[in-house]
């Protein structure tokens, strides 16, 4: 399979949830790029566009919910999680409503829009809301198989997705649930934890430690919260080293959820790759994340730097 962009999973597992639900996809105005159109096309009737109004698109995914209905509702990170915030943890959040947010265009990589519109602070102000779940898949595959878990999850979840196409790291076979992560590769000398597209800059790092003779274990933390601790806590008592590796600020984020884990459970090295506190550049998306260390060879550097500290 040719490289795919996660957002266009998001758009073609809509359409097949469309036969076997009878739900209803929102959108801020963008179902182009968020790919909703591709429901939009096979479903008119049952598809709202809500307008360049974020914060009313969530209360009425809010009131539809209420009745009993599947709802997606659909924008860019920077708007689902940053303008319509308010709505969110009140309409949503506060009553358990099972509104499905597909938040696209999350990251850095959204490239050429620059800081704006780079959000890369919703993981962190989505995960601190109560009873919301977030998931941050890392390819094609794994996109549509969690965006189907989440219409079958009972209550909110957030969805965060990326602009950029990125290789498949799975086979068409692989089963994810949420909650639970994926030991992708086994490894002893230390482990990086990764989401979204640093899941692939993880595994080229991996590759450029193995011909220095360190063995690193990768594993996938596609749902953020609630977070997979069995897995962490393994991770650190086997390798004693982690490093993470995500698309988003290092406060707040999968960097944090980690760290929590480890400082209570079982106290590790841990070294987080992420953006740092600072807002974002504009430029092609794959120079923007080198500029910002976002790459197999810094993540390669830090968990040598990892392993160094547990001497």
């Amino acid at each position: 399979m040719a490289d795919k962009a996660t957002r266009e999973a998001y758009g073609d597992a809509l359409a097949e949830l469309g036969e076997q639900y009878d739900m209803v996809v929102l959108d801020a105005d963008l179902s182009k790029s968020t790919k909703t159109d591709t429901f939009k096309k096979k479903f008119p009737e049952r598809f709202i566009n809500c307008g360049i109004a974020e914060g009313n698109m969530m209360s009425i995914a809010a009131g539809i919910a209420a009745t009993g209905k599947l709802v997606f509702a659909s924008s860019f990170a920077m708007f689902a999680a940053g303008r319509a915030f308010e709505q969110v943890r009140n309409s949503i959040g506060y009553t358990r409503l099972p509104v499905k947010i597909g938040a696209t265009h999350a990251g850095l990589s959204v490239g050429e829009d620059g800081a704006t519109h780079q959000c890369n602070e919703d993981i962190a102000t989505m995960r601190v809301i109560p009873n919301m779940t977030v998931v941050v898949p890392a390819d094609y595959i794994s996109t549509k198989a969690l965006v189907k878990a989440a219409a079958k999850f009972d209550g909110p979840v957030y969805l965060r997705m990326g602009r950029l196409a990125v290789p498949n790291l799975y086979k068409e076979d692989a089963s994810f649930e949420i909650g639970k992560a994926v030991e992708l590769f086994p490894g002893s000398d230390a482990t990086i934890i990764a989401a979204g597209l640093m899941l692939h800059e993880a595994v080229q790092a991996r590759e450029l430690l193995a011909a220095d003779g360190i063995s690193v274990r990768i594993i996938d933390m596609h749902t953020i919260k609630p977070i997979d601790k069995e897995i962490i806590v393994k991770a650190a008592r086997e390798t004693g080293a982690i490093v993470t590796a995500e698309e988003h600020s290092v406060i707040g984020g999968l960097g944090s959820a980690v760290s929590e884990v480890v400082c209570e459970h079982m106290p590790c090295p841990v070294i987080k790759v992420g953006v740092e506190d600072r807002f974002g550049k504009s430029g092609e998306a794959r120079s923007v994340l080198k500029l910002f260390g976002l790459s197999a060879e810094n993540i390669a550097e830090k968990v040598k730097a990892a392993i160094d500290l547990k001497k």
